[in-house]
């Protein structure tokens, strides 16, 4: 089967699958994270038929998404096999989607991974940070009852998978706990220089946060 019908069933089954999905991680947020990747792509010269498999299908078996304690990745595992696509794409996929998330490369550093994961995970983080990353924050703090900030907490410091599967503290804290560590945990070139200014971005927006929260602005 062609590359290109393959990634338009694969859209299509994905945005059926997130349909309604109200957490930040909906079919938009694939849309941008494809952008996203295209542009790292340009310098990186990685498998785009990989790297798209890989951001259309990360999220579907997400256990934010399909409210599970879990991930279940045989969602994506099992639609990649009915395309008829070689079992070394798959697996290549696969291992992108299982260990690109910020949680699992708490537990295992990537420092030799493909192109294409770097890439994927690049974009994917990009996301995360900026004006975007600041209202999907929101959005899933939102969803998951978390107030705005509490000022009689600390950000907690994460060291594992685990560790970070439980934190529950404000949406503000989030921004502490792991939205403000990834500018420095990118791979690519233009993923670092477009993370340096999202990073600001959002710098300036908790320093107004706070201000407005004690009545000082």
């Amino acid at each position: 089967m062609k590359r290109e019908l393959i990634l338009k069933k694969t859209e299509n089954f994905v945005k059926k699958a997130l349909t309604g999905e109200g957490t930040g991680h909906d079919w938009w947020h694939i849309e941008r994270v494809i952008n996203n990747a295209r542009l790292i792509n340009k310098t990186e010269k990685a498998d785009t038929f990989v790297i798209e498999l890989a951001l259309l299908l990360h999220d579907i078996g997400d256990r934010k998404v399909i409210k599970q304690e879990e991930d279940d990745y045989t969602i994506a595992e099992n639609f990649l096999k009915k395309q008829k696509i070689s079992n070394e794409v798959i697996k290549h996929v696969m291992f992108i989607i299982k260990n690109m998330s910020f949680s699992k490369s708490l537990n295992n550093k990537r420092d030799n991974a493909s192109k294409e994961f770097y890439v994927v995970q690049d974009a994917d983080r990009l996301d995360a940070i900026g004006a975007i990353g600041i209202a999907r924050a929101f959005a899933y703090g939102g969803s998951k009852e978390r107030p705005l900030y509490n000022p009689t907490k600390k950000a907690q410091k994460i060291n594992s998978t685990k560790n970070y599967q439980k934190l529950n503290s404000s949406t503000f804290h989030h921004f502490e706990e792991k939205l403000l560590l990834l500018k420095d945990l990118m791979h690519t070139k233009t993923a670092k220089k477009i993370a340096e200014k999202r990073n600001a971005y959002m710098k300036k927006y908790l320093e107004q946060f706070l201000a407005e929260w004690n009545g000082q602005r």
